[in-house]
């Protein structure tokens, strides 16, 4: 799981300060935030592996923005555990009626932390991210980089790169142009839309005439990952 970068949202520095050394020494990249409003633009702008967050925030709490999160189709599919003092059954239930993967109560040790944020990680984490994934003789393997076909490897630019793996990684739903550019460039990348185009036009050539229709044109909408005919 070593390279995953994990947010930090609690109001409390030595909080975020101590969880930051756990993460650091189990090989975790992190970024903090100490309200919802800084969480939620560098979860738009870095898109982080996973969310620990805590209960209790000044003005917008955590289980709202829990809400607002899976309420999005871009953020929906981030892991978030809950970091909370709370003990009452009822509030455990709340956090996770409303999206959280798991909860932490505090007081909590860094090993205990660190070990469930690592099983989170492997129960959310889809193939082709940390393991190859295969849909119809195209295999995409994000350890080496590599994309490949039953003919041989195929040459793909980096920016083709990560929006085919985005593709295989969400597949059978169509996302806008504006969605693809948050998802696959960040959220605080100012390019015009038919950037996309370009780059879905390369992608498409990248794969040849044997898998270029497994990137669709949604007319009016934007493109969606599909091998079901358009």
């Amino acid at each position: 799981m070593s390279g995953k970068t994990v947010l930090i949202v609690d109001d409390e520095a030595p909080i975020r300060e101590m969880i930051a050394v756990a993460l650091e020494m189990a090989d975790y990249d992190y970024l903090e935030a100490a309200d919802a409003r800084e969480a939620h633009a560098l979860v738009i702008d870095k898109h982080p592996d996973l969310i620990l967050l805590d209960w209790m925030l000044p003005g917008t709490s955590g289980v709202e923005l829990v809400r607002r999160l899976k309420k999005d189709e871009t953020t929906t599919d981030i892991p978030i555990v809950m970091l909370t003092a709370k003990v009452e059954e009822d509030n455990k239930i709340q956090g996770l009626e409303v999206g959280a993967d798991d909860y932490i109560i505090k007081p909590f040790s860094p090993r205990e932390l660190v070990a469930r944020l690592k099983a989170v990680l492997r129960r959310t984490t889809p193939p082709g991210v940390d393991s190859p994934i295969e849909i119809e003789g195209l295999t995409l393997d994000p350890i080496g980089h590599r994309v490949s076909t039953k003919e041989g490897p195929l040459s793909v630019g980096p920016t083709e790169y990560r929006l085919l793996q985005f593709f295989m990684t969400h597949p059978e739903r169509v996302y806008t142009r504006s969605q693809l550019l948050d998802q696959v460039w960040g959220g605080n990348v100012y390019v015009e839309e038919r950037t996309v185009d370009v780059h879905i036009r390369r992608l498409r050539k990248a794969l040849g005439d044997n898998y270029d229709h497994l990137i669709q044109t949604v007319r009016g909408t934007g493109y969606r990952f599909s091998t079901q005919s358009a």
